[in-house]
């Protein structure tokens, strides 16, 4: 059994570690010196500290060089394990290599931050960075907060006017409601009037703790909450309601151009006011300075810099 002195962690400095690493390696104290950028009396210096903190001579010089004593050898691999953990979390720290990354990164959106961000993001992502995985982690609204602080979601987006506390916050663009419905609509065509948006029946797509609760709002203060036929908590299942019915909807009009793309709805400008909204990146204080994040929020900014 080896004997290992008993010592006062806080003496030692993390200096003398890497010269005992050095000099375990490479057998020599000038080599090892060489090795970490010390001169011999610098290095004899150290070694010479190593051996009171520790009680034990831990390297003899030999015909073969400086050769470690049994306790030396003990700890060797310890140490050579401990600086190798340290030199990558610094590593880490330091800067984020997007082409070697194995990251997964964890989104808080809503169905339509999934059909506006996703398959952009996506084809960046696979572009710049094809080791890294996107989740979307589908949370209620109260519980992002404490999501994004403990680590467990990375960025939050879309219109979350409630995330304030401990959060930074990123603009990504300015969004504002149109007026969607079948292209075939037996009463409206290329235009809607005040009269024809009132006389309507609504699909209310109604998002608790979401900024996109304005739109009811809107309906309430204009008096029209009687006329909101149908309420759905997200937006895919619009077009398929449109498309059997005479609802029309208020939507976000990235939301609207997406849609009318397959060709059978129409979107048309609001006929009353109703304000516009910022979409933003939201994340934690805590990672704000992390570079995995720091690189993420980048990438969403410029990608939706290029789409203004």
């Amino acid at each position: 059994m080896i004997y290992i002195p008993i010592m006062n962690v806080a003496e030692l400095d993390l200096n003398l570690l890497l010269a005992f690493d050095a000099i375990a390696t490479e057998g020599s104290v000038t080599v090892a010196g060489e090795r970490i950028g010390l001169s011999q009396p610098a290095m004899s210096n150290a070694l010479a500290r190593l051996r009171a903190l520790f009680g034990d001579p831990l390297f003899v010089r030999t015909p073969r060089g400086m050769r470690p004593t049994p306790f030396a050898q003990q700890l060797a691999q310890p140490v050579r394990e401990a600086l190798r953990l340290i030199q990558g979390a610094l590593q880490q720290h330091a800067g984020f290599d997007p082409l070697s990354s194995t990251n997964t990164f964890r989104f808080h959106m809503s169905d339509i931050g999934e059909m506006v961000f996703l398959p952009n993001l996506l084809a960046r992502i696979k572009r710049d960075a094809p080791g890294v995985r996107i989740e979307v982690v589908r949370i209620p609204i109260k519980d992002v907060h404490a999501a994004l602080e403990a680590g467990a979601l990375d960025l939050a987006v879309g219109f979350l006017p409630g995330l304030t506390t401990g959060m930074r916050q990123q603009p990504l663009f300015r969004e504002h409601y149109e007026c969607m419905l079948r292209a075939d609509h037996p009463l409206i065509g290329a235009k809607i009037s005040a009269k024809q948006f009132r006389e309507a029946a609504h699909v209310l797509v109604s998002y608790a703790g979401t900024g996109h609760q304005v739109i009811e709002e809107t309906f309430i203060r204009e008096g029209l909450e009687s006329r909101i036929a149908v309420r759905v908590p997200h937006f895919l299942v619009v077009p398929m309601i449109l498309a059997r019915t005479d609802l029309i909807v208020t939507v976000p009009s990235r939301v609207a151009a997406l849609f009318a793309q397959t060709g059978n709805f129409n979107v048309l400008p609001l006929p009353l006011r109703m304000p516009s909204f910022e979409v933003r990146l939201h994340w934690h204080q805590r990672f704000h300075q992390d570079p995995a994040n720091t690189w993420l929020r980048r990438l969403m900014t410029e990608l939706y810099a290029e789409q203004a």
